[in-house]
């Protein structure tokens, strides 16, 4: 009995996640407000009844894909800022972690960085939600650089946003640098890491 149970669970999580991918690629050229959940059973090849065993609508389903594009980005944010190396350093790592990941996941940077301002409310929601985890998540690691003696929380987290706000541009430039040459990847590496300089630069000036 249970080893049928275990069958159906693995069943509904191969379907599921089978929404939740074709969902993925239908919005490569539509937005979440505009996508219809037939659109995404057709592709899936179930019936439209088989969605709601998933997902209560496709606002609901978005929010599992910011779950899916964004969750699993905590360990590398935090990472990305830790006190391990000096200020070069981390920049340098924050670049080539941006990078790799717009290269490996095109599709859900595309979608958050669409989504982070669409018209479905929930969604955006989810999105800021998961911003500002990463904001709490800097804050904590920016925390432990000795630079940070003497800085309260307020500014720190103001310091974190800003790093995170960076990164989410980065990933943008990056994802419109795909398709180019990889002259152009290389430009967009220059700028983001003179950008995250010089907010390091006023990061050592601000308590000055």
């Amino acid at each position: 009995m249970s080893h049928t149970l275990g069958i159906r669970q693995a069943q509904k999580q191969k379907t599921r996640q089978a929404l939740l991918d074709a969902a993925l690629e239908l919005l490569e050229e539509q937005s979440l407000s505009s996508l219809g959940l037939r659109e995404v059973t057709r592709a899936v090849g179930v019936a439209p009844t088989a969605f709601y065993r998933h997902f209560r609508s496709t606002e609901d389903l978005g929010v599992a894909l910011v779950e899916e594009a964004l969750g699993s980005l905590h360990p590398m944010i935090g990472d990305t800022v830790s006190a391990a190396g000096d200020s070069a350093g981390r920049i340098e790592r924050a670049v080539d972690l941006i990078a790799h990941h717009v290269a490996s996941h095109p599709a859900h940077v595309r979608f958050i960085a669409r989504e982070r301002h669409g018209g479905v409310q929930r969604v955006r929601r989810a999105i800021r939600e998961q911003l500002e985890r990463f904001a709490e998540e800097v804050k904590v690691e920016l925390a432990k650089h000795p630079e940070s003696e003497g800085w309260g929380d307020d500014d720190l987290l103001m310091l974190a946003g800003l790093y995170v706000d960076q990164m989410l541009m980065t990933a943008s430039l990056y994802l419109e640098a795909l398709e180019a040459s990889e002259e152009e990847r290389e430009r967009v590496a220059r700028v983001a890491t003179r950008q995250m300089r010089l907010i390091a630069i006023g990061r050592r000036n601000w308590l000055g």
